[in-house]
């Protein structure tokens, strides 16, 4: 049973969840294909032929701006599973699998197959790519594979949480890429709860007012607040939606994240930085704040990467979970029980 807001479940989840290949491909199944995943900036695809392709926990998308609008498909080729377009942006007029140079349009209509032979039987009509959902909400770019829910369900709370935040306004500006040894929800756990934060980001520590830190678990997301301190680039308000986004605000602008796992033992972080301000005067200003996030993020891979060592090594068992601290932690597991029940 999911708890209520200000409830917190006693105990830390099992370590199996974390370390387990066939819980971990269950994962795969039941949450990441069946949810709304933030791509990115759809500002990425002002032009025709313009896509970003991108990973969900293995499973390869694509997004393309076309004549009549975005069209979403499997990045998979019909013919033999190869990969259509390289992972990233880019533009192309045509589709081409780069393995046996079967060609479909924007629509994702099959159109050429080259060297084929004779076959009566083969329609160009049966092998179209397969298709699958896309979202726009206020500029950020979600796909999903097989919804269980629709977009509105999913974001819950969030759409009233920044309500009076222009993030649309924003202006995408650095994606930025970080890969570590550790399974998903360890950096999950990480994320939604600031308990780690005086051992871990000393130097955040002392930028915020760490006693007055509160975490709120709501209806599909984690708001974590802090009166920060003069100088902190942060506006100490930072949050984390179901199943594996995140949108933390900062002075003149935001960053998004998508969590997104590799493996069940490797998790990539994809980094979005929007600002208000893109100014050539205000470039060394932009920089410092990207790099004051990153360095936050990074301080947390060694504590994930050991404690995804120890939860493999058997040597874990289940502890108490803080009812001030980590009530997020509480919410998100019981999310993952949800789902795998």
């Amino acid at each position: 049973m999911r708890p209520l807001p200000g409830e917190c479940s006693m105990r830390n989840l099992d370590p199996i969840h974390y370390v387990s290949p066939e819980i971990h491909a269950r994962d795969v199944e039941r949450i990441f294909a069946a949810t709304w995943q933030l791509l990115g900036p759809a500002s990425r695809l002002a032009e025709r032929g313009d896509y970003i392709a991108a990973e969900i926990a293995g499973q390869k998308v694509f997004v393309m701006r076309t004549r009549d609008g975005l069209r979403a498909f499997r990045n998979v080729c019909r013919h033999r599973g190869a990969r259509l377009l390289p992972e990233g942006t880019g533009r192309c007029n045509t589709i081409r699998c780069p393995y046996h140079q079967w060609v479909w349009g924007e629509d994702g209509s099959l159109l050429n197959v080259p060297f084929w032979g004779d076959d009566a039987e083969f329609e160009l009509s049966d092998w179209a790519l397969d298709r699958i959902e896309w979202h726009v909400w206020r500029g950020l770019l979600f796909v999903a594979i097989a919804p269980e829910q629709s977009f509105e369900t999913q974001l819950g709370d969030l759409g009233a949480e920044l309500a009076d935040e222009p993030i649309e306004n924003y202006a995408w500006v650095h994606e930025e890429r970080l890969v570590f040894d550790a399974n998903w929800k360890i950096y999950t756990d990480n994320f939604v709860e600031g308990y780690h934060i005086p051992g871990i980001h000393p130097e955040f520590h002392r930028a915020i007012e760490f006693d007055a830190f509160e975490t709120v678990a709501r209806d599909g997301m984690v708001r974590m607040t802090a009166p920060p301190r003069e100088g902190l680039f942060y506006r100490g308000k930072w949050m984390w939606m179901w199943p594996n986004w995140t949108l933390s605000l900062f002075n003149g602008g935001m960053n998004t994240s998508r969590i997104n796992p590799v493996d069940h033992q490797r998790t990539e972080l994809i980094y979005n930085f929007y600002f208000a301000d893109t100014s050539p005067e205000t470039a060394a200003a932009r920089q410092g704040t990207i790099e004051g996030n990153l360095q936050v993020v990074r301080e947390d891979f060694e504590v994930c990467l050991e404690t995804q060592k120890n939860y493999a090594s058997g040597g874990y068992r289940p502890g108490p979970l803080s009812p001030r601290h980590e009530q997020g932690v509480a919410y998100f597991q019981s999310r993952l029980r949800e789902a795998q029940a």
